[in-house]
C-alpha cells in the first residue's frame, strides 16, 4: 500500500493538535486507523514533520566504510580460497566487527572482487591413465 500524502498526513495531526479532537473522532473523520494517528502525532511532536519514512529494513554494514573496505580486500588477497564464512570470522578477529556473509558478498560485490573458485585440474600431460 502506498504512503498517504504529507498534506492528509498534515491534516491529521491538525485536527487533533489544534482543533482539540481525540484520537478516535480524529480516526473517525479521517477513516484511518486510531494507531496512525498516534503515530503522526508522535512523530510531529519528535522529528518536526510528518512525512513518510523510507521503506524496508536499514541496511547498516561495518563494511560500508573505506577503511574496512581495504582491510576487506588486504583479506581477500591473504586467503584467496576463503569461503565467506571464513572471511566473516578473519575479519571479526582483525577488526572486533561480526559481519554476515550475505554483507561480506555484497561488499565484495560492490568492489568488484569475484568468488568464484577455479576448479582443480590437472594439465593434461599430469593426468594418469587408468587401465582396466
Amino acid at each position: 500500500m502506498k504512503a498517504y500524502s504529507v498534506d492528509f498526513r498534515e491534516k491529521i495531526v491538525k485536527a487533533h493538535l489544534v482543533e482539540k479532537s481525540s484520537i478516535r473522532h480524529v480516526a473517525a473523520r479521517f477513516s484511518v486507523n486510531k494507531s496512525l494517528v498516534q503515530k503522526l502525532v508522535k512523530q510531529q511532536k519528535t522529528e518536526g514533520n510528518v512525512e513518510p519514512k523510507r521503506r524496508g529494513k536499514p541496511q547498516f554494514s561495518y563494511l560500508s566504510n573505506a577503511q574496512a573496505q581495504v582491510q576487506v580486500k588486504t583479506l581477500v588477497a591473504e586467503h584467496q580460497d576463503a569461503t565467506l564464512a571464513e572471511l566473516c570470522e578473519l575479519f571479526a578477529q582483525t577488526t572486533g566487527n561480526w559481519v554476515s556473509p550475505t554483507a561480506m558478498c555484497r561488499c565484495l560485490q560492490k568492489l568488484g572482487i569475484s568468488r568464484k573458485k577455479k576448479r582443480g585440474t590437472v594439465a593434461k600431460g599430469q593426468r594418469k591413465e587408468c587401465k582396466n
